[in-house]
């Protein structure tokens, strides 16, 4: 019983990880519209931590397809931070909440994506020279993030309840068999 608890666990986790990563390269001609965010949000809902095991797929295959440059330092921390901040908000079942949800993270992903660029900036030995080179990224970046954010809106607010509804069908036909 044990091994297929596995054989189950391994396949809703590949699963989790080709439809991020199918998602994201449908969608990667859009600049800052995407499904990850959907995805990582109504997984995590789904199916708990199994997401943890997902998203590090997700994310070495993305840097296998577009290069390990400094973007890939933030998708090693961004998407892993959206599994934990679902997780501790997990109790709430609403389209609205995470729609709401969702926008803030789309808006808020440029100043997150920020941090690489503290480190960058201060390589001459001021953290006050990094800090500026953080703000200016993520100022420069704010008319993408306003576009993240109505897109991510948009998406949770449309594909929220028929997803989670096939996907907590999953959970229960599936996993708890």
């Amino acid at each position: 019983m044990g091994n297929k608890n596995i054989a189950k666990d391994i396949t809703v986790t590949a699963v989790m990880a080709v439809l991020l990563e199918i998602s994201k390269l449908a969608l990667s001609w859009i600049a800052n519209v995407e499904l990850v965010s959907f995805f990582v949000i109504v997984f995590t809902l789904c199916f708990g931590k199994r997401i943890f095991a997902a998203l590090p797929v997700f994310i070495l295959v993305e840097g296998l397809i577009y290069g390990f440059g400094i973007w890939w330092i933030m998708y090693v921390y961004v998407w892993p931070l959206l599994a934990v901040a679902v997780c501790l908000l997990r109790k709430y079942d609403s389209r609205f909440f995470w729609t709401v949800f969702s926008c803030v993270f789309g808006l808020s992903f440029g100043a997150l994506c920020s941090v690489p660029y503290i480190f960058v900036g201060s390589a001459g030995g001021s953290i006050i020279n990094g800090l500026k080179t953080a703000a200016l990224w993520w100022v420069a970046g704010i008319p993408f993030d306003i576009v993240h954010a109505v897109a991510n809106a948009v998406i949770m607010f449309m594909l929220y309840k028929p997803v989670k509804k096939v996907l907590d069908a999953v959970k229960t036909d599936y996993l708890k068999k």
